[in-house]
């Protein structure tokens, strides 16, 4: 059987990370081609917030690969080519952030009635980056041990 059975079928996707203490990284992550969520490419979102600490970054300038830590990374922004699912709901908020940022955005989502507050996508134990969508159409993927405080708007 060839080698080619096991590979996922993944594409890069470009990402601008910050990460602690580097600063400002440019580079690709490799997402999957199928998510296993839902229909359609795996999201930044759903690669960042699995269980591996790593995450391989292609580093195109240094002509390399890196395995960064999730845990030294403070966001990651990227393109967002996606319309939001029908349905969905948003959740204006305020993060400010430990390097002095603050980022503002939506929280959106199909959101449970338990689950329609800030508090309660802070409090998720199930991720450790959330998705705030920005006014220019990216998205930044927030990492929340780097929040200091949010507030909603």
């Amino acid at each position: 059987m060839s080698a080619e059975f096991f590979k996922v079928p993944k594409h890069e996707k470009p990402v601008s990370l910050w990460v602690h203490p580097e600063g400002r990284v440019l580079g690709s992550v490799f997402v999957r081609q199928q998510s296993l969520h839902h229909s359609g490419e795996e999201t930044p979102a759903e690669l960042f917030n699995q269980g591996e600490n790593f995450v391989v970054i292609h580093r195109e300038d240094l002509g390399e690969y890196r395995f960064y830590s999730k845990s030294s990374i403070v966001r990651v922004a990227y393109e967002n080519e996606f319309d939001l699912m029908p349905g969905s709901e948003a959740i204006d908020c305020e993060l400010h952030m430990m390097d002095g940022s603050l980022m503002t955005g939506k929280i959106c989502g199909a959101f449970p009635p338990e689950q329609r507050r800030l508090y309660d996508h802070l409090n998720r134990e199930d991720s450790t980056f959330i998705p705030l969508h920005l006014d220019n159409g990216q998205v930044s993927l927030i990492n929340k041990s780097y929040i200091i405080y949010a507030k909603s708007l």
